[in-house]
Parts: C-alpha cells; sequence; structure tokens
C-alpha cells in the first residue's frame, strides 16, 4: 500500500497551505459534500484539474454557514475566482424523502450527520461570498446548479422558480460535466490579471467569460441583443402565469442539452436575460483518461479518520468505465448532466485504475462494479457519427432501438476479462443497472448479435454478486412509454433468459427488479395491474419508490403541469399524498396489513378481477 503524506491532498486549511509553501491561492472551492480525494466525487475533479493546470487550489468542505463565517474566510481571496458546488446530489434530494420527510443520513456526510449542509448550498455559499467578497467573481457548478440553469419546478417549494443565477448572485455558471469549461474558465482568467500585480476586475471577467461554451451568465434585458440562431424560451413570467408554456420550454432544454451542435438558449427574467450558450462537443477518449488519471488518493481527507462517509464506502471498490447515457428516461437527470453521447476510457486508463483500487488497505480481491451511468453502454456509438450530429432525439434506444447505433458488446467483455485477469483481482461485479432492451434487441449484423448472447451469459456467471439489478419500473406499457422505458414483455423474456442460465449453471441467483409509482400518467388501476403481473412473476418488491419530481426531468414537468412538453396533451400525475398512497400499497399487495386497503379500493374502482387474481376468488 501507497504511504500518502498530508500533502497529497489538495489544502483544506491555512496549515496545510503553508505545508505546501503557499502564500496564496488561484482558486478556492467550496463544497456540500466532504472532501473525498476520488474521480466520483466532482470537488475533487475539479481540484484536480485545475491543480493540473499549473495553479494553486484549495478545497472547503462543507463550510459552517450558521456561525461567524470563518470558514469562509479562512483562506481569504483567490487570485482568480471561488467555485461552489452543492455536492453530488441536489440538495433537496439528499435533505427529504419524497414525502418531504427529512431523512435521517446525508451519504455525503462523516458519519452520515445530516445537518452538515444547508439546504439549497449554491444559494446560501454564493450569497455569503458576495456579501465578504463582492469583487472577487464566484463561479456555480454540480448537480444542483447545472440542472437549475433556467426557469424550473422546485418540488420542494411547490412552485417554479427562476434561474438560480438570479438568486445565487453567482457571476457564471458552468453546467454539464465541468473539465472542458473550467479549464477555459481558467486560462481566461488568467490573462486578465494585471502585470503590475492586484485584483481582476468583475465587469471583465464577465465580459471575457462570456463566449465560453457550457455556460450560463445573466445579462442586462435593456443592452441584449438576440441573434438569429438563439433559441428564445418563453419568459419566466409567462412560465409563472401558464403551465403549458412552462411544458414547451421544456422540449427545447432538453433537445438543445442532447444535441452535438446545439443552439445558444436565453429567457427573460424581468429586466434580464438568462444566457446558456450551447455545450462543449463530447469529450475525447484521451481527456476522459486525462481526467480519471490524476494524482487522486482515492481516499477521503485524513481529517475524516476513523469516521464513516457511506457514499464513499459504496463507491470505493468500484471503476467508472464511460460517462453518459442515451436512455433518455423521463425520470433520470443523466443525460441533462452528463449528456445522451456515451466518452469511454481506454482500457489502458481503466486496468490503471483497477491496480490502484487493489493496492487500498481493505481490498480483499473483489470489485463492487465495472460501469457507469448504464451498466452496458461501453464504447457504443453511432455507425455513421455524422448522422449522430444532426439528432436531436433524447433516446437512442426509445421508442426502438436506432439503426445507426453500434451496440457491440464485444469492447465490454474485453474490458471485463482482462480486468478478471489481472494479479489480486478475483471477481467483478456489475453493479450499475443493465439495460436489457439492449441484451435482447436483434441486429441485421450477426457479429454484434453475437457479441450481445455472449454477454449476457458472461454477466450473468461470472458478474452478479447473487442479485442483478435490473429496472423496468413499471408493467403498463402505456405508462413505459411515457417513462421512455421498453415494453414490459421485454423484462419477462429477460426474466427467461436469467432463470434458464442460472439453472444451466447450477446458479441462484436473484434479478431484483426496480418499480416506480406516481409517475405521470401512472393511474391506481396500472399500479394494481402492476401488482397482479409481479405476483404473477413471484416477486415480493424491495427495490420501490415513489417518483420524485427534481428539476430539469421532462417527467418532473408533465408532472408539475399537468402537460406533456413534446405533445402539449394533458397527462395524469398522482399529486396528493391520498393518491400517491393508493398508488404505493400496491407494491406490498403480499402484506396482510395492506390486503384491507387494497380490496376496498379495487372495490371502489369496479375491479373485482383485479381482487380475484390477487386474493383468489370467494369460495
Amino acid at each position: 500500500m501507497k504511504e500518502y503524506r498530508l500533502t497529497d491532498w489538495l489544502p483544506t486549511t491555512k496549515k496545510e497551505m503553508e505545508l505546501r509553501g503557499w502564500n496564496d491561492l488561484d482558486v478556492i472551492l467550496f463544497s456540500g459534500d466532504a472532501y473525498v480525494d476520488h474521480p466520483s466525487f466532482g470537488a475533487a475533479v475539479i481540484g484536480r484539474i485545475l491543480e493540473a493546470e499549473g495553479l494553486k487550489v484549495a478545497i472547503i468542505p462543507q463550510p459552517n454557514w450558521r456561525d461567524d463565517l470563518r470558514d469562509f474566510k479562512k483562506m481569504g481571496r483567490p487570485r482568480l475566482f471561488f467555485g461552489i458546488s452543492a455536492g453530488c446530489m441536489d440538495s433537496m434530494v439528499n435533505k427529504y424523502t419524497a414525502n418531504k420527510r427529512l431523512r435521517s443520513e446525508d451519504a455525503y456526510t462523516p458519519d452520515g450527520r445530516p445537518d452538515m449542509r444547508p439546504e439549497y448550498p449554491s444559494i446560501v455559499y454564493s450569497q455569503i461570498l458576495k456579501q465578504l467578497y463582492p469583487d472577487v467573481p464566484v463561479v456555480l457548478g454540480g448537480i444542483e446548479a447545472s440542472m437549475r440553469r433556467l426557469s424550473h419546478y422546485d418540488y420542494w417549494q411547490d412552485k417554479v422558480q427562476k434561474s438560480i443565477l438570479c438568486d445565487s448572485g453567482a457571476d457564471l455558471l458552468i453546467y454539464g460535466m465541468g473539465e472542458k469549461p473550467i479549464i477555459e474558465l481558467a486560462q481566461k482568467t488568467i490573462s486578465l490579471l494585471p502585470d503590475e500585480g492586484g485584483a481582476l476586475s468583475i465587469k471583465d471577467f464577465r465580459e471575457v467569460t462570456q463566449t465560453i461554451p457550457q455556460i450560463a451568465y445573466l445579462a442586462h434585458a435593456k443592452d441584449w441583443e438576440s441573434v438569429a440562431d438563439d433559441i428564445q424560451l418563453y419568459t419566466h413570467e409567462e412560465c409563472l402565469h401558464d403551465k403549458k408554456k412552462q411544458a414547451a420550454n421544456f422540449r427545447h432544454i432538453e433537445e438543445e442539452s442532447n444535441k452535438y451542435a446545439a443552439s445558444r438558449i436565453t429567457q427573460v427574467v424581468e429586466s434580464r436575460v438568462v444566457v446558456v450558450n450551447p455545450p462543449y462537443p463530447p469529450m475525447s477518449e484521451k481527456d476522459l483518461d486525462r481526467s480519471f488519471d490524476l494524482p487522486y488518493t482515492r481516499l477521503p481527507h485524513p481529517k475524516y479518520k476513523g469516521k464513516r462517509i457511506p457514499a464513499y464506502d459504496m463507491i470505493k471498490f468500484s471503476i467508472n468505465i464511460h460517462r453518459g447515457c442515451f436512455g433518455g428516461c423521463a425520470f433520470c437527470t443523466i443525460s441533462a448532466h452528463q449528456g445522451k453521447f456515451i466518452v469511454s476510457r481506454s482500457q489502458e486508463s481503466i486496468l490503471k485504475e483497477v491496480k490502484a483500487v487493489s493496492q487500498l488497505p481493505d481490498f480483499k480481491g473483489y470489485l463492487s462494479d465495472l460501469g457507469g451511468p448504464s451498466a452496458n453502454m461501453y464504447r457504443m456509438k453511432g455507425i455513421d457519427e455524422s448522422i449522430c450530429q444532426k439528432c436531436k432525439r433524447p433516446s437512442c434506444i426509445h421508442p426502438k432501438v436506432c439503426p445507426n447505433l453500434n451496440y457491440n458488446h464485444r469492447p465490454l467483455l474485453d474490458i471485463y476479462r482482462a480486468v478478471d485477469a489481472l494479479p489480486g483481482i478475483k471477481k467483478s461485479f456489475i453493479g450499475s443497472g443493465v439495460r436489457y432492451d439492449l441484451l435482447l434487441h436483434q441486429s441485421k449484423d450477426a457479429a454484434t448479435n453475437q457479441s450481445t448472447a455472449e454477454y449476457t451469459r458472461e454477466l450473468i456467471i461470472n458478474h452478479v454478486s447473487g442479485r442483478l439489478k435490473v429496472a423496468p419500473e413499471h408493467t403498463s406499457d402505456r405508462v413505459l412509454a411515457v417513462m421512455r422505458k421498453p415494453p414490459f414483455d421485454q423484462f419477462e423474456t429477460f426474466k427467461r433468459v436469467f432463470d434458464r442460465i442460472n439453472r444451466e449453471e447450477n446458479l441462484r441467483q436473484q434479478l431484483i427488479p426496480y418499480f416506480i409509482s406516481s409517475h405521470p400518467g401512472c393511474q391506481e388501476e396500472d399500479m394494481a395491474e402492476l401488482a397482479v403481473l409481479t405476483k404473477r412473476l413471484d416477486f415480493h418488491l424491495e427495490q420501490v419508490q415513489d417518483f420524485t419530481p427534481t428539476p430539469m426531468t421532462v417527467a418532473t414537468e408533465a408532472w408539475y403541469t399537468g402537460f406533456h412538453p413534446y405533445t402539449l396533451e394533458p397527462i395524469f400525475s398522482a399529486k396528493t399524498p391520498r393518491e400517491k398512497l393508493a398508488q404505493r400499497q400496491f407494491f406490498f399487495w403480499y402484506k396482510p396489513e395492506e390486503r384491507k386497503n387494497i380490496i376496498n379500493d379495487l372495490r371502489r374502482i369496479n375491479r373485482q378481477d383485479l381482487i380475484d387474481k390477487l386474493y383468489g376468488k370467494k369460495k
């Protein structure tokens, strides 16, 4: 095992700065999460990227916002800018359940303490820094800011909120995966520094950085001039008064987030204009390798010695092999943040990280995951990429698998086998969700079909740790179409394949399906039929959840507005506690305490046939 010194982490205190011989800093990052020096934690990635550019960077994790603000003052002012991330999750999803109850644990905090970050840290931290250092630029990043860059519905406040730039007072917002924009931002900011020393001008900072792709900023409406290619959304005020306009806006936002060459988006908010520049093209393999190959310790900062960080425990023996997801699920923010185009790491980079993991002190030879946003999308892309560059479909596999998609699983098989051949690796498990629709689809190319059959068998025999996670999400094809998920009969087909291979290999493994209740388009009867189907398949469901509206998803906009953003047709959503409970109870039809309510509700909607299927006919 490699021995680390305190200076192997980015500094978090003045003392740690001094150990490095630094008197000042170029960039100071504030994070709502604990500091884990690992490529799965965004603040560490941005800090290491800036360090690799030759900058002096510090991270202040989970600053105390309730005292005399000493955490915001202790490192002084940076030469370039402050960076802020609320953390790896939206802070409100992190703090509250779907029923708006406080969670008892924060997975990104030492010992899971639930009180170490405020609601909306992006806003709270920004306002404090602007109060203390009004002349230093503040840059927002991370999932919370990224998903709130334009008018968005906030479930926890039950209203449409304006861009987070308006409430935070920040000067700039980086959305999506931030390596490319943060490098260009740093380079342009350095060019503004006066030769004779002293502070840079906020005015100059705003002017020079506004051409950077993948950023959002505020402009004064009276001075703003759109160009022909701009997409001008309905104003924030129009959205407040007309839900259909809010829904219509979202289609543009999602399409531009998923295009190879997108347009600039603008939205008027009172006297200002939110400007969202188009994203960078997808990263190259070389760029992604560089990000993952930075000198992470892969460990929590020593200040947390003896404390458990639940999120770290989950991923410390896992390897992320690609970014992006082309599934386009209606309730998911992955493609909105990472994009739908898959960017894969080289085999060399992946094996290098596996070797580093194998040197961790408590590693026993088992990798918990060798995956990504979806387990089996590694190296998948368009056969003719020029077609992809013109495409604006949010999903490459819904409603059907795109004929231009190369979904050959051979490169992924090669990765699995190369990893398993390394000394010290006993087993690599797949913990990420598997897209079984890709495994079942038949191509015109025989080699692709052979690769999917071989991959399916390899996965089930060698990479399941007793339970394989898949996400059918529902049984109703009508609801699944709204979710942008494949028909349920595909799950049943995959289950038959899974069971057959287990029998042939004398294995006793389980298929663990994930389901969602109260999703837009889902009625009480749909949930009752889900209960009947899952009973027939002999599932007593465990992995279930109520739909939680989160910013910047199709499902959230449909749930709030009552209109589907792509058709603007009305759509039903269960919203009241009673409506949501009436749906959720069907997950647990097998529990005696649920039986009476379920029978009463099915009688109310005149579905005696479903009562008979669940509980048998009365004799």
